[in-house]
């Protein structure tokens, strides 16, 4: 096993309250039935944290945080304070670089500009907004808690106050969606001039309302009508995509994914929260968190269980599918060395596999980079399946 080079580091923060559960949503999310324990569950994150860094030897290293992304369940039903207080017991303990990109996840029901504001203040930089969907019976059937005009105001409301960057959330493909429609969705959202457009396919996954009662969703024809037309509207607009779902208009790609995609280290800290690090001796492991809010809660009030509710070593069999799977999904090509510094492996290890992926046209080489084509992309599962290895 070779030594490898530690990659940037972000943190990922899971929040897991909301209103309530969206029929197509398979994250952690639980919806409120009592007050949020706020207090409770900052004061059990940043122990959570303490953790993962002695655990880890993470301040041993000399890297400082590259990025954080406060997710959910719905982050913005915390308090301005509540994220100020988060965001200073953090950095406490593990330093900020100086031009370090904080995300927090919100939903247009429960933004109103004061809060919005004090966000910012808190330290956030970076405000994601889930907006799906202009249009009020896709709402509805997405279950989602906002109307139009209030996913219009937090575009606004994000413009107004300076934010160095925000993203809305929009999916199309949607139940009984037509093609008009879809592309309609998406020219409202261009023309809130947002600097990141996440625009993607709404996916049945297992374990949701969707799944156990499927709506009518529109075939392949007409999802890839919506995709390339779609594409062309955000292009002359001026976004660029630089991953499979992920247009930003010139440096506002989303720091944070980026490091996820360049297969970079992350902790993850709260409810099922996943992390991945890796080891100057060549180990890489991934942790995932006490997943149920209850359990996680009773980790901090009674020291029963740790938050780490399991942890596994990436094997070496392992490296070149999960790499190669994150790696991608970014449209930029993907330099050589990254692969060595980053796996730990050797150009050995995949000659044969990249040999053939060059014969089919699935990817381009160069001496220092690998691209993949528009045929590798259109046949990206195909792609990624061949770099999948048997044992160790």
């Amino acid at each position: 096993m070779s030594q490898l080079i530690p990659p940037a580091l972000s943190l990922y923060v899971h929040i897991p309250w909301c209103v309530q559960k969206c029929p197509y949503c398979d994250f952690n999310s639980h919806a409120l039935k009592v007050d949020i324990p706020e207090q409770d569950y900052i004061a059990a994150l940043l122990q959570d944290l303490e953790s993962d860094i002695e655990r880890y030897q993470i301040n041993a290293s000399p890297r400082k945080l590259h990025s954080i992304f406060i997710g959910g369940g719905t982050p913005s039903l915390f308090s301005a304070q509540g994220i100020a207080e988060l965001l200073t017991g953090i950095e406490a303990r593990i330093p900020f670089k100086s031009d370090i990109e904080i995300t927090m996840e919100a939903n247009p029901g429960t933004i109103e500009a004061e809060r919005f504001a004090g966000y910012q203040k808190a330290g956030i930089t970076r405000i994601s907004v889930g907006v799906q969907s202009f249009e009020p019976s896709k709402l509805s059937k997405l279950g989602r808690i906002h109307g139009q005009e209030e996913a219009i105001n937090a575009a606004k409301l994000a413009h107004q106050i300076g934010l160095n960057s925000f993203n809305l959330d929009l999916m199309h493909g949607l139940p009984d969606q037509s093609v008009e429609q879809a592309l309609n969705d998406l020219e409202k959202a261009i023309e809130l001039s947002p600097p990141h457009l996440s625009w993607y396919q709404l996916t049945i996954e297992p374990n949701t309302l969707f799944h156990y009662k499927r709506p009518s969703l529109p075939d392949d024809d007409a999802l890839w009508d919506i995709f390339e037309q779609g594409h062309e509207k955000l292009s002359a607009a001026g976004y660029v995509q630089y991953e499979v779902s992920g247009y930003s208009k010139p440096n506002h790609q989303c720091q944070h994914n980026l490091n996820y995609w360049r297969f970079g280290d992350y902790l993850g800290i709260g409810c099922g929260a996943h992390g991945k690090l890796s080891f100057a001796d060549g180990q890489i492991v991934r942790t995932t968190k006490i997943k149920h809010p209850k359990g996680y809660l009773a980790a901090y009030n009674n020291i029963v269980k740790p938050y780490l509710y399991n942890e596994e070593e990436v094997t070496l069999a392992e490296r070149q599918f999960e790499f190669f799977m994150n790696r991608f999904r970014l449209i930029e090509a993907c330099p050589k060395q990254e692969f060595l510094d980053t796996t730990g492996l050797s150009f050995e290890a995949i000659r044969e596999t990249i040999d053939w992926a060059i014969n089919i046209g699935y990817i381009d080489e160069n001496e220092t980079h690998w691209q993949v084509t528009p045929k590798g992309k259109l046949f990206l599962n195909d792609l990624l399946e061949a770099f999948m290895v048997d044992g160790e």
